[in-house]
């Protein structure tokens, strides 16, 4: 059991820890830097390298926007969804989805959900739906980390705490059933469940349903999760990309006093058994 299906890939583990023992022995050998060995270590220069491509990949959101269009497009061509729209850089929002029922739902685009990113949302009044999609392009992170750290450490405190109501969570990018990142709800090259799209070879996406209400410890101490029929976009990303029920997650948000203190339990459910539940856990934000 565990709170989403695929694991870190191990062998590639091993090959980054590798290429990376490698990389510290021998980057004073590569480019015309014109340092010797001793000089080039001291010098700053792989240091400050390694941090400048790291913020690269960091920044970078074009690919992932580039992905997410050819999806949205690939959903209005199947008439899962009526029109789709940018919201542009002034908004705290990314996406504006007009649903086929003429239902307003809003995206908001997040990486990997293990940081401190993941907890600045703000749902617009006109959302009739609100869903937060992880776009995870590092082959060589923890989904199973990053996972529960977005759902019960960042998201459900965040919900609680300011009253920001989330319809669910698409888990789910253009790495998923590549080499960096098997997927192992697939079970081969030919699986019918695969969608071609653009350059891409997509599996199923990961679907978390959360509660139609804010948890509060007073009025809604455990309100139930949304069903999939509930929420039209996430339906709609489910039926055009060949999810079912192993794909689809209900989580639970448990809030209480305990003392002076608010806390919060976290239960994931797939497919009617529980995948993970966390303990009663302090509320502290930063």
């Amino acid at each position: 059991m565990s709170v989403i299906p695929c694991q870190q890939n191990a062998a590639l583990q091993v090959k980054i820890r590798e290429f990376a023992d490698i990389l510290k022995a021998q980057a004073h050998e590569l480019g015309a830097h014109g340092l010797d060995e001793r000089e080039f270590y001291n010098s700053g220069v792989f240091r400050g390298a390694i941090e400048r491509i790291r913020g690269q990949f960091s920044a970078t959101m074009r690919d992932k926007r580039e992905f997410v269009q050819h999806v949205l497009n690939h959903m209005q061509d199947g008439q899962f969804i009526k029109e789709w729209d940018s919201a542009g850089s002034e908004n705290r929002h990314d996406y504006t989805v007009i649903m086929p029922s003429g239902r307003t739902a809003v995206i908001e685009l997040k990486g990997c959900l293990d940081g401190n990113n993941t907890n600045i949302f703000e749902r617009p009044p006109n959302a009739r739906e609100f869903i937060i999609w992880s776009v995870c392009t590092n082959a060589g992170a923890d989904p199973q980390h990053n996972a529960w750290s977005g759902l019960h450490t960042r998201l459900s405190a965040e919900i609680i705490a300011r009253e920001q109501r989330v319809d669910g969570v698409l888990i789910w990018d253009m790495v998923c059933g590549t080499v960096g990142r098997p997927c192992p709800k697939l079970t081969g090259e030919n699986d019918p469940r695969v969608t071609s799209l653009s350059r891409y070879r997509l599996p199923p996406p990961c679907v978390y349903l959360f509660p139609a209400t804010i948890p509060s410890p007073r009025n809604n101490p455990n309100p139930p999760p949304q069903q999939l029929h509930d929420v039209e976009l996430l339906r709609a990303f489910a039926e055009c990309f060949h999810a079912n029920a192993n794909d689809v997650n209900a989580v639970r948000f448990a809030v209480a006093h305990d003392g002076a203190e608010t806390v919060r339990s976290t239960t994931i459910t797939r497919n009617g058994i529980v995948q993970r539940q966390s303990g009663n856990t302090a509320i502290r934000r930063a």
